[in-house]
């Protein structure tokens, strides 16, 4: 990852996702409907579609609130699904599209502005680019990955790195735990060695969880 966040699309992303950005002293996670106790293992995230924020949740709260099957409704659960397309089409030319100034960047549809868009890792956090509809229809073109996203869970991860890119469908905690890291470790102008081994623990985390797409929808 390279270079800090430029150019006049960019701008930040909003603050409700401070869990993933801020250090916090050690204490015991709770759920944010009910406040029961989550035990400090894993536990379920909800989409926040009006707060465009992350929501912790209990296993029987999540249940409840999740409206991911209706056309509309202010709680989606994050999935847990991770895909790959070996074959995707995303190169020089729409990695460019999307006008990132860094290495990696991921996107999603947002229900609450019925659009993409794009968001990148700073040492501000996460930060909003804008994305215009032809950059996001080259992505569309590139991998059917883009096409598959459920709105405001999933997110199309991307990086470019090594003269190549990684493409991965994966849930939207995932980016948000990214940025965290890159916030929370970034040094100096570059990211530092910090940063460049919590994105490449991210990154292997991703690719031996993920399982590639079939079909013409995954």
């Amino acid at each position: 990852m390279t270079g800090l966040p430029t150019g006049t699309g960019a701008r930040p992303a909003p603050t409700g996702l401070r869990r993933f950005t801020t250090p916090r002293p050690p204490r015991e996670e709770r759920c944010e409907l009910c406040g029961a106790g989550l035990a400090g293992g894993p536990h379920r995230h909800l989409a926040d579609t009006d707060e465009r924020a992350l929501v912790c949740a209990c296993g029987p709260c999540a249940q409840l609130m999740d409206h991911s099957a209706a056309p509309r409704g202010r709680f989606r659960a994050v999935p847990d699904r991770f895909l790959t397309d070996p074959a995707h089409r995303v190169d020089d030319t729409v990695w460019e599209s999307l006008r990132i100034p860094v290495s990696v960047a991921f996107l999603f549809h947002n229900s609450s502005l019925d659009r993409a868009v794009a968001l990148y890792p700073s040492p501000a956090g996460a930060t909003e680019n804008e994305l215009e509809d032809v950059a996001w229809q080259s992505v569309l073109d590139a991998t059917r990955l883009a096409a598959a996203l459920r709105p405001d869970v999933e997110a199309l991860l991307l990086r470019r790195h090594e003269r190549r890119t990684e493409c991965f469908l994966v849930p939207i905690d995932i980016c948000y735990e990214l940025v965290g890291r890159m916030r929370l470790h970034w040094r100096g102008f570059d990211g530092g060695a910090q940063a460049r081994s919590d994105l490449d623990a991210v990154f292997a985390r991703v690719r031996g969880a993920a399982r590639e797409a079939r079909g013409s929808r995954p």
